[in-house]
């Protein structure tokens, strides 16, 4: 088939890739354009047009796509399919259209929980016990088409996001490959999405990083692993900004027992083993952490150069 992209973050890029290594041609590619990054704000490509231009395809960067000009470039690729993998745009009817067979896209979540701007993160936070890669065929809703197929897994209790979608991303990028081969042999099915358990994953805001150490351990985990890489969780400490990369559960008040007077966010304790805080039902042990200004650093390092003892994280 052949075959348009719309894509524009690292999440994408498998898939992009796995498509020009198949026997599918893929006729141009659709995504973001140049952003300022950097400490010198100067404009970038994202990670699928870098990946294209190396393929040697054809990029399109509108900002928008509700004019016949945005779309000019998709309706002279004449696709047969266009495949959407965290474009960044929601596409009006006249692009859902334009594709002779439609459009695809590639949602890291198992739909209808978590459709939106941040499923990974969202299923982290929330607890989920798995996630997985749903193929979709594009209609006017927000994550609310049709589906194709699902691939389901596992999320334990030490993965980050950052690791969560590079394993999405690849997993996706195969069954999309198996999607297109059913498509191609007629036996796709393409299931309407249940009506129960619809869930939206809303955009991650900056102020949902700062640890709010009154809440249980495993909640406050979930949030360190979540936000990594982005906005990475974090505290104030003597008025600086503490960045939290690697955090674990530690024990129970019944086991630890603080002294009288202990509030959450105390330090109770700061060794190689890690930096331990009082939290809302026990206490959470930090294993990597990076003050403003600094590179991230493991706590049996940090605490060589910064004195702990009685420091309280807020």
């Amino acid at each position: 088939m052949r075959i348009a992209y719309a894509g524009t973050p690292e999440f994408a890029v498998p898939a992009l890739r796995a498509l020009a290594a198949s026997r599918h041609t893929l006729v141009g590619v659709l995504t973001q354009p140049d952003r300022p990054a950097g400490r010198g704000r100067t404009l970038s490509p994202g990670p699928v047009k870098t990946l294209a231009l190396e393929l040697g395809l054809p990029v399109a960067q509108p900002e928008r796509l509700a004019s016949a000009e945005a779309r000019a470039p998709l309706a002279h690729w004449a696709s047969d399919l266009l495949i959407v993998v965290a474009y960044g745009l929601l596409l009006p009817r006249a692009v859902l259209e334009l594709p002779r067979r439609g459009c695809l896209n590639i949602h890291a979540s198992l739909l209808p929980r978590w459709r939106g701007a941040a499923p990974i993160q969202r299923a982290i936070l929330a607890g989920d016990a798995e996630t997985g890669v749903t193929i979709m065929r594009m209609d006017e809703g927000l994550d609310t088409g049709p589906m194709l197929a699902q691939r389901r897994v596992p999320i334990d209790s030490v993965i980050d996001a950052a690791r969560l979608q590079v394993l999405l991303a690849h997993q996706g990028a195969q069954l999309l490959l198996e999607t297109l081969d059913a498509l191609e042999a007629g036996v796709a099915r393409c299931d309407p999405q249940p009506t129960e358990g619809a869930t939206y994953a809303l955009k991650i805001d900056k102020s949902e990083a700062r640890i709010d150490w009154r809440l249980g351990a495993q909640a406050i985990v979930r949030r360190v692993r979540a936000f990594n890489p982005w906005p990475v969780a974090e505290t104030l400490w003597r008025g600086q900004r503490l960045r939290i990369w690697q955090a674990r559960g530690g024990r129970s008040l019944a086991e630890r027992r603080p002294a009288p007077g202990a509030v959450a966010g105390d330090v109770l304790d700061a060794t190689a083993d890690g930096i331990e805080v009082l939290c809302g039902d026990g206490t959470v042990t930090i294993a990597q952490l990076q003050l403003e200004g600094r590179r991230a650093l493991p706590a049996a390092e940090f605490i060589r150069g910064q004195a702990l003892s009685g420091a309280r994280f807020t």
